[in-house]
């Protein structure tokens, strides 16, 4: 049932970015996601659309994980 679901973690490291950026973006509404007690949850999906149109801002380093 959740296999179609990311973790912030896991989404962090398909994005490239922090995984406290991936959780800013859902709280902001540009990643949608739920939040389930204590744990984002991250359609795969649609966390793909969002890395195909996702840019960091400008000067912001990415991670390597």
């Amino acid at each position: 049932m959740l296999d179609h679901y990311l973790t912030v973690i896991e989404a962090a490291r398909r994005l490239r970015i922090h995984p406290e950026t991936v959780k800013r973006l859902c709280r902001q509404g540009d990643i949608p996601a739920t939040k389930i007690h204590n744990t984002w949850l991250i359609d795969r999906n649609k966390l793909e659309i969002f890395a195909g149109t996702y840019q960091p801002r400008r000067g912001a380093k990415r991670r390597l994980l």
